[in-house]
């Protein structure tokens, strides 16, 4: 038997003073709350099995509400998230449900999210994303950026940014998103890290990919929170690591 096993992660961070990000792994989610202590879930490799994280927009109302209506519609979708076309189904199905769901409170009117996960297949994994957060392949001894920014060209010298090119809802009109989607062989990817920019912003790639290749599992999860928390944590910190393990 191969066994899909997730361990998560979400903290406010040291500067906002609440938590506008959500994580969903298969049907359970965690919203706006602080989970300092990883949190590690074990599943059957079989039914396909969604993980993502969502960041809602900083600045903007409701951002905690647009990640949270998110996730919890990718848990319901989840078992049935088999194919390409089944994913770009349900993240349209999300954009307009956060769309819907501003319309319905004017004090939402601008909500929005990014949103970044896999779906993990038999033989396969779903990557997909709208907006900044990401999905990195931990597979190898290297690290692999499997998700795509919809972010602006960055400047010479600049290594992030905290603009977004779309995201789910975020404007005061109804906007279609594009959503970025791949598929990757579990032989060639067998472990992966989805995460907001709470953690991608103030660590660096080769400082998660040494962390990586030191530590599994709960300790690799709390390594890279206490890495955002010696940056300064400018942002909320949330994160997903996914291994494929056990054999037939």
């Amino acid at each position: 038997m191969r066994y899909v096993t997730v361990t998560a992660l979400s903290h406010p961070g040291l500067v906002r003073d609440h938590n506008e990000d959500s994580v969903v792994v298969g049907p359970w989610t965690l919203c706006g709350t602080v989970t300092e202590n990883p949190q590690t879930l074990i599943f059957p490799l079989g039914t396909p099995l969604v993980v993502a994280v969502a960041d809602g927009i900083g600045g903007q109302p409701g951002g905690e509400v647009a990640s949270a209506l998110v996730v919890r519609h990718l848990a319901s979708y989840g078992p049935s998230l088999d194919s390409e076309e089944a994913v770009r189904d349900a993240l349209n199905v999300c954009n307009q449900a956060v769309y819907a769901a501003a319309e319905r409170d004017p004090e939402l009117i601008t909500m929005g999210t990014t949103v970044a996960g896999v779906v993990v297949l038999e033989e396969s994994l779903l990557v997909f994303n709208v907006g900044d957060s990401r999905v990195l392949d931990a597979a190898g001894e290297g690290l692999r950026r499997l998700s795509v920014d919809d972010s602006p060209p960055l400047s010479p010298g600049q290594r992030t940014t905290s603009l977004v090119t779309q995201a789910l809802g975020g404007g005061p009109r109804f906007t279609g998103i594009a959503p970025h989607i791949t598929r990757s062989p579990l032989s060639e990817v067998d472990r992966c890290l989805v995460c907001t920019d709470g953690l991608t912003d103030p660590v660096p790639e080769s400082t998660l990919r040494e962390l990586l290749r030191a530590h599994d599992g709960g300790r690799a999860a709390y390594e890279m929170w206490k890495s955002a928390i010696e940056a300064g944590a400018p942002d909320n910190i949330t994160l997903a690591l996914i291994g494929i393990g056990g054999g037939t």
